[in-house]
């Protein structure tokens, strides 16, 4: 296995993963239960949309992880200089290839990474119903600060 930097020619396997590996633990995919398709659109597309940013936005802070040549996992960084917190916005690696150690190498690229680029904080954030994000992160090293509730309501149209 090796962690290596992101290359634009990774971006669709990226959204690939992140459709399969954010089922179950995603807010769009929450929203959709609720209220169903939103502009003939479903919560993959949204959530796929996240990572076109994440690559637009910070490119240069994207690590993803090989396996003989295949990408199984990757995870995206932001910086804020002004702050010194860096943060985490998507981290997934695909299930067949979970529980092998690729997601804590992942985790320790992008800290390394922030550390690197001044960061004093990495900041990470889950739902309550990732399972996996509440007992990993912790392990990690990382501490709960504060929890958030997500609400929506149809406007403009009907639901």
């Amino acid at each position: 296995m090796k962690i290596r930097r992101y290359r634009p020619s990774d971006l669709d396997t990226l959204k690939t993963i992140t459709a399969i590996c954010f089922d179950g633990v995603c807010i769009d995919q929450n929203i959709e239960e609720l209220y169903g398709l939103i502009d003939n659109k479903d919560w993959r597309w949204r959530k796929k949309r996240h990572i076109d940013a994440d690559a637009d936005i910070h490119a240069s802070g994207i690590f993803v992880a090989e396996k003989e040549g295949q990408v199984v996992g990757y995870i995206s960084t932001r910086i804020d200089p002004a702050t010194k917190v860096g943060g985490i916005p998507n981290y997934a690696v695909l299930p067949a290839y979970q529980k092998q150690g690729i997601g804590r190498a992942l985790l320790e690229a992008a800290v390394a990474y922030l550390v690197g680029e001044g960061m004093r904080y990495a900041r990470i954030e889950t739902l309550a119903q990732n399972e996996v994000g509440r007992h990993f992160y912790p392990q990690f090293g990382f501490r709960e600060v504060a929890r958030q509730i997500h609400y929506v309501m149809p406007i403009g149209g009907k639901e």
